[in-house]
């Protein structure tokens, strides 16, 4: 079978495998789960089984792939709220809630190189659809496969004049809910006119920051907002090597930040005044403190096990409880969903927060830096300074080793943990995690977290030290791992 369904949705090349007749095969599936009787828990029972949200990104063909997808789920008999235009996975996943759907499409491949389209598919509670919900969609692809059945398919302008297809606008509702999380008020009383650079890297984040920001009197200077299906020959991914153009922008403009999403805008980052990249580590970091010491709010803080321990340590100071989870935001939205949580986020740069809904969201934490900067009224190269000498120093970075051969992950996992070291350089290992991968906790703090992909022979590596030194001793570790593979 060529489609390859995950909780986190299925990404493919376009005109490979993921093409006209692979989309409308797995939106007959996805349209059959959800006439099922299993898919609506009986937590959302209250949820209208027979409507749905679909929306797009920005990439070659995405609303032509939506369209297709809306025509299948209606020829099934599901109303369909399709975005009228291109928009941010946040607030797809948010009309979910606010129309009380049963779930939602999204069409994109997310930070992936402009080669890739894909589908995530959400549950009703506005977050990637649960374990058991991907398992019935996998269930019925290979049933219809199995039977030689082909997908319904409606004439799209009939059903827009059946009313099974209703185009809509999200975004409106969505700037309400941000309104309810995002003191405006703050931001607009900076003491001058603050100066803004958002970059969309051409995703269907653009446009939203401003918009969002309309009678703050913030400047904002947009860049890569224009529609552009390649990218501009880059991944859609807020890391440095992506960001050259952002630099310039920072100071050709005198922006006092940067605001960068993703190509699906569910992932975020930011750069200072200077021009320096300020990773997730430390947004999310900057963000708990703002959150618990100013606005006075509680609740546990969940992160990947890829994420700083800054956390931690901003946990034992608050007398928070903190929760290490594997990488993926879905095990993150699993605690959204059943706890009181303050702040869930990872590495990569999805992050959300309490009172929102269980998913990354870059518009808004973007909103949260403008909120912080503004309450306190300093540069944000020396906000971050700052937050370094209370919880830091914080060094990271992460590297990718192929390996010769694929490995067994559970096995390698098994061996990289019975046999841990007692020491690595000059640290004494402290604690060892099997979160995810075999993750070595030194006794000052610093960390080496090795994960062995499940799918490809790739090793993925990640450090982060209380120095430069710190991390390329535990780095050179996770190199002699991979070259004895």
């Amino acid at each position: 079978m060529s489609i390859k369904f995950g909780t986190d949705g299925w990404r493919a090349v376009i005109s490979d495998t993921f093409t006209f007749t692979n989309v409308r095969r797995l939106a007959q599936a996805i349209a059959d789960a959800v006439n099922s009787d299993l898919w609506l828990t009986e937590k959302y029972k209250d949820s209208n089984q027979d409507q749905f949200v679909i929306g797009y990104d920005t990439r070659f063909l995405s609303r032509a792939y939506a369209k297709e997808v809306a025509r299948v789920l209606a020829a099934n008999g599901i109303t369909v709220h399709l975005a009228h235009a291109d928009c941010p996975t946040p607030a797809i996943s948010y009309a979910v809630t606010q129309l009380k759907a049963a779930g939602a499409v999204m069409v994109t491949a997310s930070h992936n190189a402009p080669r890739y389209n894909g589908i995530k598919l959400k549950g009703p509670f506005g977050g990637s659809i649960l374990p058991s919900q991907s398992k019935q969609v996998e269930r019925f692809l290979e049933k219809n496969e199995l039977n030689a059945k082909g997908p319904n398919l409606l004439d799209y302008e009939r059903a827009i004049q059946m009313g099974l297809i209703v185009p809509f606008n999200p975004v409106p509702p969505y700037y309400s809910h941000l309104q309810q999380l995002i003191d405006f008020d703050v931001i607009g009383k900076y003491p001058r006119r603050m100066h803004v650079v958002a970059d969309a890297m051409y995703g269907s984040g653009r446009g939203h920051i401003k918009g969002s920001l309309a009678g703050t009197g913030v400047e904002v200077h947009e860049i890569r907002s224009d529609l552009n299906p390649g990218f501009g020959g880059i991944h859609p991914e807020p890391i440095m090597k992506y960001l050259h153009a952002t630099v310039g922008a920072v100071s050709s403009t005198g922006a006092d930040i940067a605001l960068i999403t993703d190509g699906d805008a569910d992932r975020t980052g930011a750069m200072d005044n200077q021009g320096h990249f300020v990773d997730p580590h430390k947004i999310m970091a900057v963000a708990v403190r703002y959150l618990v010491a100013e606005k006075g709010l509680s609740g546990s803080i969940v992160k990947t096990v890829s994420s700083t321990r800054m956390l931690n340590r901003q946990a034992a100071k608050y007398g928070l409880d903190i929760y290490e989870t594997p990488v993926g935001f879905n095990y993150i939205a699993d605690h959204m969903m059943s706890g009181d949580v303050l702040l869930g986020g990872e590495e990569s740069g999805g992050i959300s927060i309490k009172g929102h809904i269980p998913e990354g969201d870059g518009v808004l934490m973007g909103l949260l830096l403008l909120e912080i900067l503004a309450h306190y009224q300093m540069p944000f190269n020396e906000l971050i300074e700052d937050l370094l000498k209370e919880f830091g120093p914080m060094h990271y970075e992460r590297r990718d080793m192929r390996l010769a051969r694929a490995v067994n992950k559970k096995e390698m996992v098994a061996r990289l943990s019975n046999e841990a070291p007692s020491a690595i350089g000059s640290m004494k290992v402290a604690d060892v995690v099997t979160v995810d991968g075999v993750k070595y906790v030194m006794d000052n703090d610093s960390w080496l977290l090795i994960r062995p992909s499940g799918t490809e022979p790739v090793l993925r590596v990640y450090s982060e030290g209380l120095s430069a030194s710190n991390v390329e001793e535990l780095l050179g570790y996770g190199e002699q791992i991979a070259a004895t593979v």
